[in-house]
């Protein structure tokens, strides 16, 4: 009887046909973009740097939430309406905070931000260090004594030698 390999080969070769061909799924419609190129291109590139505020870590390009899309709309108007790079990306910070940027700037309410990640090595590191000591000056595990050892025997099943009752001291 001959083994069917097919199945085996043909998932694996389908996984890496699709991560292949796989792309970012952009969330810009057609209805959203500016006319002029040049605006466009300004809009994309402000975009990438703006955060979409459910979706966490995903800039509102590449987010299908309707809050995106709201951000982009603005975004897309501040610019069609003459404002500045800085003008535009200011305006949704005023609107929707610090929080907004992918990359926010360090001020005294945007610290927990920056320091969060240091802390928490700092903690981590202090604790793995005092463990490590603690091991290091723990009081080491003294033998069985041969009374111990007679015991324990008959319940692992071995048979006792007369080696089993050399003390360690070598008397």
């Amino acid at each position: 009887m001959r083994r069917r390999f097919v199945p085996r080969l043909l998932a694996p070769a389908c996984v890496a046909a699709s991560l292949a061909f796989a792309t970012n799924a952009f969330a810009v419609l057609p209805d959203e973009m500016l006319a002029n190129p040049a605006q466009e291109a300004r809009a994309l590139a402000l975009s990438k740097n703006l955060r979409c505020v459910v979706c966490q870590n995903q800039n509102i390009d590449d987010s299908a939430a309707p809050i995106a899309r709201d951000m982009r709309l603005l975004l897309r108007e501040r610019i069609a309406a003459g404002d500045t790079d800085e003008q535009a990306v200011s305006y949704l910070v005023q609107r929707y905070g610090n929080y907004v940027l992918l990359k926010p700037p360090f001020q005294a309410d945007t610290w927990l931000l920056w320091f969060a990640p240091f802390g928490v090595l700092l903690i981590a590191s202090t604790i793995l260090a005092f463990s490590l000591r603690r091991r290091r000056f723990a009081a080491p595990i003294a033998p069985l004594s041969a009374e111990e050892r007679a015991k324990l025997a008959p319940m692992l099943g071995e048979e006792l030698s007369n080696t089993d009752f050399v003390s360690p001291s070598g008397s």
